[in-house]
């Protein structure tokens, strides 16, 4: 038996029984979570091999960037840690918003200039709390160089925020649209010509199967847990480069990027069949935390990519992006909407008064 006949009959025997497990959901849902899971294992394979193929771009050589700030969301595990760790050997000072301030103390304790790292309490599902994040850091912290929104959750069950939204496209998309907006003030104090400073949205391959809902963007009438993770990702790619127009037609020295850090082996797998019945697999094949650094620390250093604000970026080159996140029409309706949602006038983003 050849080995596309033999998937072909994998792939019809996994497709009967999902069907049999959700026989009760309406034939039209059943199909869209099925090609979600499907389309987000493929869109999973070709991070791998993107991995695979790249893993010798994946790299990049540290500057000395003594005198810059960089703000931080997560930075307590994963692949935030790493990149925390890597700018402080740059000589950056870091600003980390995680929920418990303290963890970070543990973490400075054991790197190469702990001492240039603080952290604020910051609880991504909550608006409330990004807004007295980022007075905290305008408060002792008026200008900035960096900010890498990084933190990030992945699937789950069904869970309404305190705002009213749905928990993926809130952590991951919403709040950190509504920070951007709350530090852009400094950042555009922070560059310059020639040296724009940096915001930097940490995506995912994840994105490429997804799309935004718009007349129903926090999933009320069907959730999929997958659909809302890619839809969350795709928010985070497209705004980066809308938000990077914006700021070019205003003049502003500061550049929007976003960035695919590859398949790391992180708690982010927690709810995946990897974790649960693939774990040798995620050590094998999967990237480490500090190598999915890599491609974010690029982002926020590399000179080459100045004049490429909106960029796409994975292995520290640009990555393949879907051509739903292309079109102008779709990035602009999805920032009117994101305005709407985190009430913000839309031609007052980017200029808070926090």
């Amino acid at each position: 038996m050849s080995l596309a006949i033999a998937s072909a009959f994998i792939l019809t025997g996994a497709a009967a029984i999902y069907w049999y497990v959700n026989r009760h959901k309406p034939l039209k849902y059943i199909l869209s979570e099925l090609r979600y899971a499907i389309d987000m294992q493929g869109a999973g394979v070709g991070g791998l091999i993107d991995d695979w193929v790249n893993i010798r771009r994946n790299k990049i050589v540290l500057p000395d960037a003594r005198r810059k700030i960089a703000v931080v969301t997560g930075g307590a595990r994963g692949i935030g840690s790493e990149v925390v760790r890597g700018l402080l050997k740059s000589n950056v000072f870091v600003i980390a918003g995680v929920r418990k301030p303290e963890s970070m103390k543990k973490l400075a304790d054991h790197m190469e200039n702990g001492e240039n790292l603080i952290a604020f309490p910051l609880d991504l599902q909550s608006l409330k709390s990004v807004k007295q994040f980022a007075q905290n850091v305008i408060d002792r912290f008026p200008t900035i160089h960096y900010l890498v929104n990084n933190a990030g959750i992945m699937y789950g069950d069904y869970h309404v925020t305190e705002d009213g939204f749905e928990n993926q496209l809130a952590v991951n998309h919403l709040s950190h649209f509504y920070l951007t907006h709350l530090l852009l003030p400094a950042l555009k104090r922070g560059g310059s010509i020639g040296e724009a400073a940096r915001v930097v949205n940490v995506s995912s391959c994840a994105h490429y199967p997804g799309q935004i809902y718009f007349d129903d963007i926090n999933m009320k009438e069907h959730f999929d847990t997958t659909a809302a993770y890619a839809q969350s990702k795709l928010a985070q790619l497209m705004s980066a480069r809308y938000i990077n127009k914006m700021l070019e037609e205003d003049g502003c020295a500061v550049n929007a990027y976003s960035v695919h850090p590859g398949i790391v082996d992180t708690d982010l797998f927690e709810k995946t069949m990897f974790k649960t019945v693939f774990p040798w697999a995620m050590k094998l094949f999967f990237k480490t935390p500090a190598k999915g650094a890599v491609p974010i620390l690029f982002a926020c250093f590399d000179k080459t990519i100045e004049k490429r604000g909106g960029l796409y970026i994975s292995n520290c080159t640009e990555g393949i992006s879907n051509k739903f996140s292309k079109k102008l029409d779709h990035q602009k309706k999805l920032f009117e909407i994101s305005c709407e949602l985190v009430g913000i006038e839309v031609g007052n983003f980017g200029k808070a008064s926090v």
